[in-house]
């Protein structure tokens, strides 16, 4: 039995001794460097940068009261399309005590005084009739009872405007009545009936009622980097991808870039803001996220390689083209001359052709 564990012991180790030999053996043999062969080719390159921002509608009106008061009545819902005109809410004015006051004595007052001047035309006119006052005195009478009873009606008005916002002499030209100056899609109402409204004045910029937008004249908003900037202009088509219809791309075109850039976080950014082209099917919503690609440079029917092939040597760029057909892993360093780049690819303006074969990354083998 022990003679058995000795043969088996011996077979083991002399097993363990040829495969540490073996080993060796291979390790010892040069490592021949596999290259993987990149044939260059004729294709595009173009260099975008990708701005984020948002869809706005290009103007977007505020419609807000010309009285203080109440909101009686809402007539419109956001989302409905409205006309130049179209009455979206009806205020109920709350009047001032004082004013009021003062509004219901003036009326008094010309009503007395237009009793008063009537009895003096009435008596003017009797007389004109058997011919005892002349033309130019009678004249003269009537002129002062109209006149009266213009300074009447007119109290009433101020009165009635006072307690209800509404001349009756011009009701169409109501105040209370809140109209659309512009047609187009109400975006939002942020009252509600019984909300306290403030008329726009000098000190107060009033309260907003409806807020309504031109939704087929889009723009998109964002803001570019000052490393960029200077490689765009006004004019320059872009395609917009907004973040609700990933499916779908659109074009627009560069309308403005600010002047003054804004400093944000340590980086200088400027406003942009491009005209976006949509199809009548689409209905693109207001604040929708977007971003968009403008392509700042762009090399067509150029020679083509992958930019990992490129050695940098002293301001010198060098690939390691194949020099025999039959022997693909020959290589010698060719100069060339490199142009646009796209982080990925590279243009070769000198030194390669199309067709010719280059050397790529290394080819990693395992064990």
């Amino acid at each position: 039995m022990k003679k058995a564990f000795k043969i088996l012991f011996f077979i083991l180790l002399g097993i363990g001794v040829i495969w540490t030999f073996v080993y060796l053996f291979k390790k010892s043999k040069p490592v021949e460097t596999v290259y993987e062969v990149v044939e260059a080719h004729i294709d595009t390159i173009q260099k975008s940068t990708v701005v984020t921002g948002q869809i706005d509608p290009r103007d977007e009106v505020a419609m807000k009261p010309q009285v203080s008061g109440i909101i009686a009545e809402i007539l419109k819902e956001p989302g409905q399309q409205v006309k130049q005109g179209e009455v979206i809410a009806v205020v109920k004015v709350i009047p001032d005590v004082s004013s009021l006051s003062a509004a219901e004595s003036q009326v008094r007052v010309s009503k007395l005084n237009l009793d008063n001047v009537e009895k003096t035309f009435r008596r003017q006119e009797s007389l004109k009739q058997k011919g005892l006052i002349s033309a130019e005195e009678f004249e003269k009478s009537q002129l002062e009872y109209q006149q009266a009873k213009e300074s009447y009606n007119n109290a009433k008005d101020q009165l009635n405007i006072i307690k209800e916002g509404i001349s009756k002499s011009a009701s169409e030209y109501s105040n209370t009545k809140i109209r659309a100056t512009i047609s187009g899609m109400i975006l939002d109402i942020p009252v509600k009936v019984g909300n306290s409204v403030i008329n726009s004045n000098t000190f107060n910029d009033g309260t907003t009622i409806a807020t309504i937008a031109n939704m087929k004249d889009m723009i998109f908003k964002g803001k570019l980097d000052e490393t960029e900037v200077g490689k765009i202009h006004e004019g320059m088509p872009i395609a917009l991808t907004i973040g609700a219809m990933n499916d779908r791309k659109f074009d627009a075109e560069l309308e403005y870039i600010a002047p003054k850039g804004t400093q944000e976080s340590g980086a200088v950014f400027f406003e942009m803001r491009a005209r976006a082209i949509l199809p009548d099917d689409v209905f693109v919503r207001a604040g929708y996220s977007a971003n968009a690609e403008i392509i700042l440079d762009r090399a067509s029917g150029a020679v083509v390689i992958p930019e990992s092939c490129v050695s940098y040597e002293e301001g010198n760029t060098y690939v390691y083209r194949c020099t025999k057909e039959d022997q693909p892993q020959q290589f010698e360093r060719q100069a060339v001359k490199v142009g646009l780049s796209d982080g990925v690819n590279i243009v070769v303006t000198e030194g390669l052709n199309a067709g010719d074969k280059i050397r790529g990354n290394e080819v990693v083998t395992k064990d």
